[in-house]
């Protein structure tokens, strides 16, 4: 079975630690991407994209190439922005990376969150529970398992990372089941 890397149209296998890494590490191995790029891989429109950069989501492209940090950014946004309030997905970014537009105050890196949450789903496969059905204490087992090895940037970055990647995996799982009850809703139809 193939899967999709959250918030994009890559298609892979979610099966192995660090996945979302090495095919990050492939499409940026000669530099950044263009707009067009960016909009093609998670199927943004490119006024979504400027929009967010003009309302300071992330910071500006330079040359007109957006890094894996900023990719990674528009990712997490997109993969969250039908289950939650855009205020709430930026407000969330901002509890563990500091001022968006501002790379310096982050805990950690874009590009290593959205490796962290995509590990997370493995973790999840791992263990046998479909990401859309996982109970809490399963969460808490996989998210434990994740951060085992985490080093602290600064005091309470474990914590405020563990905070962030369980609201990451709550609103996309959600997002996962309500696609999944349209699909239902429309079989009621068809039937």
């Amino acid at each position: 079975m193939v899967d999709v890397l959250p918030g994009t149209t890559i298609q892979t296998k979610l099966d192995r630690p660090d996945v979302a890494s090495q095919i990050l590490n492939n499409i940026f191995a000669t530099g950044g991407l263009v707009l067009s790029q960016v909009s093609q891989l998670t199927n943004l429109e490119n006024h979504v994209i400027q929009n967010w950069v003009k309302r300071g989501f992330l910071s500006s492209p330079v040359n007109k190439r957006y890094t894996e940090d900023q990719f990674c950014r528009i990712v997490i946004i997109n993969m969250l922005k039908d289950t939650l309030r855009i205020d709430t997905i930026t407000g969330m970014l901002s509890y563990i990376n500091g001022v968006l537009s501002d790379d310096s105050d982050d805990l950690i890196k874009d590009s290593q969150l959205y490796n962290y949450y995509v590990n997370l789903l493995v973790e999840i496969n791992r263990l046998g529970a479909s990401p859309g059905f996982i109970d809490q204490k399963l969460l808490e087992a996989a998210l434990n398992e994740l951060l085992s090895n985490f080093k602290e940037k600064y005091p309470s970055s474990k914590k405020r990372l563990k905070k962030t990647l369980s609201v990451i995996s709550t609103a996309h799982m959600s997002s996962l089941l309500c696609k999944k009850a349209e699909l239902m809703a429309v079989e009621l139809y068809l039937n």
